[in-house]
């Protein structure tokens, strides 16, 4: 029978731990500085909301409020502050941050963690493009304020002063599993799935009778692609198929994929961007999509913010990015988990 590993507030644990929490303090220090030179208003965003958000394969903490009068009303801890960030938009900034504790349930693991810090920014009347150059900013300023040349994670290395890889969807799964992944989807953004389930199989992965088009999507995305991301650079993946960017706007040169993008950095994503779907009426419909694939799979849907929807309709254009705080800690850090750079994780439980 093999001991179980200290826990993390023994004095001789924490010891072993206290250097990374501590650079993690001086990182965010660090980032807070850049946004507030960069003329960002730093805001806080309540993690109680009524829709936690609408993704398909997000998992949220369910609670309730409880009035003087006894009446319950159903209540999420947030996902993301991405509703009440875009609302903050729509009452007139312009340029915004916020560092916020989130929750998402059903992950835990070396790169997730049920209760985590994400950085999210937002810039009104700037193109998507604006916040790669952020995030490549943000990345270098990381790595300065760690003194390090290069990130290191299981083997993998970057060198974050390096000018970045921009790859698009397209162009990663034509170079690594040899799939032409937008011959699937149609000039209205419509899927078809029996096209990508023959390309699939042909690139010898597992193709299940149930799979759908997502499922297949993310099968090759994660088996054949994200292991090649960010490696001795950090890569920028954009121009998702809009059927996987369902918070984004179609791109103006092709339909068929949206203004979406995400950053790795040694095979970890750090980030995910959207220049912002600013449509309450389409935004309304890819949600529905999102709940009736969530009730399929899951047995379960959120209700939607129609406060949210209400405020889409005066938001101005703006671009948004969410990063993992925590993920960029552990690369600055050198850590191997994610937990290694939070102060008090979350404790045990089932799997």
């Amino acid at each position: 029978m093999t001991a179980s590993p200290p826990r993390w507030w023994t004095p001789d644990r924490h010891a072993d731990r206290r250097p990374a929490l501590i650079l993690r303090n001086r990182l965010l220090a660090a980032i807070r500085a850049w946004f507030a030179a960069g003329d960002f208003v730093e805001v806080e965003a309540a993690c109680l909301q009524v829709s936690p958000g609408n993704e398909a394969h997000l998992s949220a903490f369910a609670t309730e409020a409880v009035g003087a009068s006894g009446a319950r009303t159903p209540l999420y801890l947030h996902t993301s502050p991405e509703f009440a960030c875009k609302k903050l938009l729509a009452a007139g900034e312009t340029r915004l941050f916020s560092v916020a504790r989130v929750f998402r349930n059903r992950e835990r693991g070396p790169l997730h963690h049920p209760e985590f810090t994400m950085l999210e920014w937002y810039r009104a009347g700037a193109p998507y493009t604006a916040l790669m150059a952020d995030c490549i900013a943000l990345i270098r300023q990381s790595a300065a304020t760690a003194e390090l040349r290069r990130f290191v994670f299981r083997g993998r290395e970057a060198d974050p002063y390096a000018e970045p890889e921009r790859l698009t969807l397209a162009e990663a799964f034509d170079r690594f599993a040899g799939i032409d992944l937008l011959a699937t989807v149609t000039r209205t953004g419509e899927t078809d799935r029996d096209a990508l389930a023959r390309m699939v199989a042909g690139a010898d992965l597992r193709v299940a009778p149930d799979d759908t088009w997502a499922d297949l999507f993310s099968r090759v995305l994660v088996a054949r692609i994200e292991p090649h991301l960010g490696i001795g650079r950090p890569t920028i993946l954009c121009e998702y198929p809009v059927s996987e960017a369902a918070l984004a706007r179609p791109a103006p040169h092709d339909r068929r994929v949206a203004e979406r993008f995400e950053l790795y950095v040694c095979g970890v994503e750090l980030a995910n961007a959207f220049g912002e779907l600013t449509d309450p009426e389409e935004q309304r419909r890819r949600f529905e999509i999102e709940m009736a694939e969530k009730v399929r799979v899951y047995g379960e849907r959120y209700p939607i913010d129609e406060e949210f929807l209400a405020a889409l309709a005066t938001m101005p254009d703006a671009s948004g990015i969410a990063l993992g705080f925590d993920r960029l800690a552990m690369l600055a850090c050198g850590a191997g988990r994610i937990e290694d750079v939070i102060w008090t994780p979350v404790a045990e439980t089932l799997a």
